[in-house]
């Protein structure tokens, strides 16, 4: 698997990251062990985590992991905080430091490679939140910075702050859902984690499983879609509009031959600013259908024809 840069970081991830939300709930610790096993041998590299992610089971079946059956210096770690178990965000200096102390008990490391804000806390001071990924790197916690579901002027306002002074931790990645259903980040997002120099992590590439186009026909039975829990989250994506987009999306993928994933995922991989995208698989099969698509390079009359039926901006006035 191909490496980038994070951002206009020196650190390298692959350019695929494999995500853990499910790792501890939906993903039993042998299932996970064996997507960890296979996303190596491929040459992947950066694995996504989060302190709240299945109440830190995912950590905990992570660090096992790395301490029995993959080495921890062959993985770029990746964690997140600033929600609390009762989903309140909390992105306080006291709060951060302690859910980062947490997590690298629970992973049993001394550092993580990257430590993101999971969300922007708008009830506590912004330079408070900043002081804390500073802290992280200075203290050798975590080597690098990064955020996670900020709105453009919320990464353009970190990235700013953290560049007046010397010495601050830059913002060296932005994570944030994007996919051919979810392009309305390109007018502001994407604009201002470019010019902070923020490699771009997208989560739920693939729409939340929809451009997989197994909601061609219907809702299958044990899909997230029929689902009290996810069920909510896939709906939006089941509409008329993102239904054509599916279309083209499986129409492309016919003429090339390979499946509609490879197809959607080497599409938002190869968009300007992507680092990596994060494919969190709930099993082994469905993570090697991902890591099918590192051979995959669109065709350019294939890419402009999805960008144009992909296309969610308003019409001009």
């Amino acid at each position: 698997m191909k490496e980038r840069h994070l951002g206009r970081s020196g650190l390298l991830v692959s350019r695929l990251g494999l995500g853990t939300m499910t790792w501890g709930e939906d993903t039993e610790p042998d299932e996970a062990a064996a997507q960890l096993v296979a996303f190596v041998e491929a040459g992947g590299t950066l694995v996504d985590t989060a302190d709240v992610y299945c109440d830190g089971r995912s950590e905990q079946i992570l660090g096992h992991l790395m301490r029995e059956l993959v080495d921890r210096d062959r993985l770029v770690v990746a964690t997140k905080a600033a929600i609390r178990p009762d989903g309140r965000y909390d992105g306080s200096r006291r709060h951060l430091l302690r859910a980062l102390d947490a997590s690298l008990d629970r992973m049993d490391l001394e550092h993580v490679d990257l430590w993101q804000l999971h969300v922007y806390d708008p009830a506590t001071p912004l330079e408070e939140t900043l002081s804390a990924l500073d802290e992280a790197v200075v203290s050798g916690r975590t080597r690098y910075a990064g955020v996670s579901n900020f709105a453009g002027w919320q990464i353009a306002k970190a990235a700013a702050w953290q560049k007046a002074w010397p010495g601050r931790a830059p913002i060296v990645s932005a994570q944030l859902e994007y996919s051919l259903l979810r392009r309305d980040i390109e007018r502001e997002v994407v604009p201002a984690a470019l010019d902070a120099g923020a490699g771009l992590l997208p989560w739920s590439p693939l729409g939340r499983g929809v451009l997989t186009g197994k909601y061609r026909t219907g809702i299958p039975a044990g899909s997230r879609a029929a689902g009290d829990q996810y069920g909510d989250f896939v709906r939006p994506y089941l509409d008329e509009e993102c239904g054509r987009i599916v279309e083209s999306v499986v129409t492309a993928a016919e003429g090339l031959g390979v499946s509609p994933l490879s197809v959607a995922l080497a599409w938002v991989r190869d968009r300007p600013g992507v680092a990596a995208p994060i494919v969190g698989a709930r099993t082994a099969a469905q993570l090697s259908a991902a890591l099918e698509s590192e051979d995959l390079t669109l065709p350019g009359e294939i890419r402009a024809a999805l960008d144009d039926v992909s296309d969610m901006s308003p019409p001009p006035p």
